[in-house]
């Protein structure tokens, strides 16, 4: 399943990136590195090919799951459509978050955390690795119910393109706007890898699930955000960003002698 929605928009939002280098050079308030982002996006030619390349997977998942469906869902109408949104927004929620507790799930979504630099083109690095974790599993109880796959894949694609523009340290706070929705000083907290801020503010478009659900952190100037991983991680190859964390992962298991003690590792925490 693929979000070729978000590519027919790229050169927009290369234009867009463009625009936030210009302002970051007149602004030396913020840093910015050209290496790291000619990386990113290295990192989002390489999140196009494996998703083709890997589309058999979830698109066969999601076809037998469609097949066994408990109710067809039109989308005829808006409280159904006001529906997938939320239930999309509830599942990314709860997806987002096992992707930052279980260490399967991290060491795709690592890749996204592994800027330095917290700028637009940071956006882009999405991990290679997703048809592996299992990240599509998470919205199939949409899919069961009824809502047809591809209804399900457009809507993540407009949460994805949503996220672009949150990405970005020249935005301040947004006021009342930020009791609702996800914005850059939200989402400048959830890239943070301060103890104050990290593991925090995983929704997509909404910030009402964190809320919820006790996740939710505001931006504080008195502790200064640090980006990145919280085990430093420094390299300009695509493919070493891909696959940093899944080497670490299996290192881990090639040295732990017992099958329950792998398990453990597999399904534990991020270290």
């Amino acid at each position: 399943m693929s979000y070729d929605f978000l590519y027919h928009l790229y050169p927009l939002l290369l234009i867009t990136i463009v625009v936030e280098v210009i302002l970051i050079q007149f602004n030396h308030n913020f840093n910015f590195s050209w290496q790291e982002s000619f990386a990113s996006l290295g990192v989002a030619i390489g999140h196009r090919i494996t998703n083709t390349v890997f589309a058999v997977i979830p698109l066969g998942v999601y076809s037998y799951v469609w097949e066994h469906r408990l109710w067809t869902i039109s989308l005829d109408h808006l409280w159904t459509i006001f529906f997938l949104f939320v239930g999309v927004e509830f599942f990314y929620y709860w997806y987002h978050r096992f992707a930052h507790e279980i260490r399967w799930l991290w060491a795709t979504h690592a890749v996204h955390h592994s800027a330095n630099y917290f700028n637009l083109s940071a956006s882009f690095r999405l991990g290679w690795t997703a048809w592996l974790s299992g990240n599509y599993l998470f919205f199939l109880p949409l899919c069961w119910l009824g809502f047809a796959p591809s209804a399900i894949v457009l809507t993540l694609a407009v949460n994805l393109l949503y996220q672009f523009w949150i990405h970005t340290e020249l935005i301040p706070k947004l006021g009342w706007f930020e009791w609702v929705f996800n914005t850059p000083s939200h989402h400048r907290v959830h890239h943070a890898s301060n103890p104050e801020y990290i593991d925090r503010n995983y929704g997509g478009i909404l910030i009402i699930f964190d809320r919820l659900f006790g996740t939710f952190a505001t931006e504080n100037s008195n502790f200064p955000l640090v980006y990145g991983l919280t085990h430093p991680f420094q390299s300009y190859n695509p493919l070493k960003i891909a696959f940093h964390e899944w080497n670490q992962l299996f290192q881990e298991l090639k040295n732990t002698k017992t099958w329950s003690d792998r398990c453990l590792i597999v399904i534990g925490r991020p270290k």
